[in-house]
């Protein structure tokens, strides 16, 4: 029984339309007809232009670059629809801004993520649905439900299609021993071995690595993380696996491509074979992506998504790994 709304809706902000949109042809629906504009003093403006009294509205926003504009859409967006006594609201988030400030890294430090999180709350979000939170406690700091799909079951089927299951030639490789667990999942799925990265960040953006933690030589290595920002810590292990592990080739994949200052660049000299990212964030349109990147779309898992959370159903597949 569905005790929330007669119908559903999807809106979106300007973050991610083309997402938006291929979300709502996987449900079989048009996008909800609003716009999200700037006044000129750079105020946001929101304008809902058809009912959603009672219905169960979903707003798709990542609050990727630039980040603080589109997090107001977001909240401007929710608040309007609670001002306009939508049923539910689901704040549907590809991509969390905000979550690598998740902990205080030092002294007088804020806890951005925790703000974030509040924010959204406070503006009347019924629940959140996201992908691949940088820190799974995020999830905690929210009073309200929060679904967190797993972006890796995307890249398993790409793999196990290109390289097939069990196969004792592939080898995943963890960049950071932060991301271990994500790793050692990825490689179960896969069937094959797994490998860590050891490396000490020396400072932001910037690390060294120290050492590879299992035998990579002769292997085809893939990467996997969830952020790919400045590419220095990707492309650093990249370089490690290739030339002190002696892999035999290396490609990579990423949930969130954020693709900032240099990264462009780093990844067309690295040694990586292939770079694989999600289209939770689009790809910047001021530059030209490179050859050696291919996105793959998330529409058909967040539409299974709102699809379930909608008439009650459990999505717990989606988030497992």
């Amino acid at each position: 029984m569905i005790s929330h709304g007669k119908e559903i809706r999807v809106f979106a902000g300007n973050s991610n339309l083309a997402l938006a949109q291929a979300i709502c042809s996987d449900l079989f629906m048009s996008l909800g007809s609003a716009s999200v504009s700037q006044f000129a003093d750079g105020e946001c403006s929101v304008s809902v232009y058809e009912p959603v009294r009672g219905k169960d509205v979903f707003i798709v926003q990542s609050t990727c670059g630039p980040v603080n504009n589109h997090l107001m859409e977001l909240l401007i967006m929710i608040d309007a629809m609670r001002r306009a006594s939508a049923g539910r609201i689901t704040a549907v988030i590809p991509y969390f801004g905000y979550a690598r400030q998740d902990r205080k890294a030092k002294s007088r430090d804020p806890i951005s993520a925790k703000l974030v999180a509040n924010l959204i709350t406070a503006a009347g979000a019924d629940r959140v649905l996201t992908m691949d939170l940088h820190a799974a406690q995020i999830q905690g700091f929210f009073d309200i439900p929060v679904d967190n799909l797993a972006g890796s079951n995307i890249f398993v089927k790409h793999y196990v299609k290109k390289f097939g299951k069990n196969n004792e030639d592939i080898m995943v490789v963890s960049p950071d021993v932060g991301s271990t667990a994500r790793a050692r999942a990825f490689a179960m799925r896969l069937g094959c071995n797994m490998a860590i990265v050891d490396k000490r960040r020396e400072r932001a953006n910037q690390s060294e690595v120290m050492n590879i933690i299992g035998n990579v030589e002769g292997k085809t290595c893939i990467l996997l993380d969830d952020i790919v920002d400045t590419a220095g810590s990707l492309c650093g292990a990249a370089k490690a696996i290739k030339e002190i592990g002696g892999a035999k080739e290396v490609y990579a994949c990423a949930t969130h491509g954020v693709l900032s200052g240099p990264a462009l660049d780093r990844i067309n000299d690295s040694c990586i074979k292939e770079l694989l990212l999600l289209d939770t964030i689009p790809f910047p349109q001021d530059k030209v992506q490179p050859e050696k990147i291919e996105y793959l779309t998330t529409a058909s898992v967040f539409a299974e998504a709102i699809r379930r959370i909608y008439e009650e159903v459990s999505i717990s597949s989606f988030f497992e790994t």
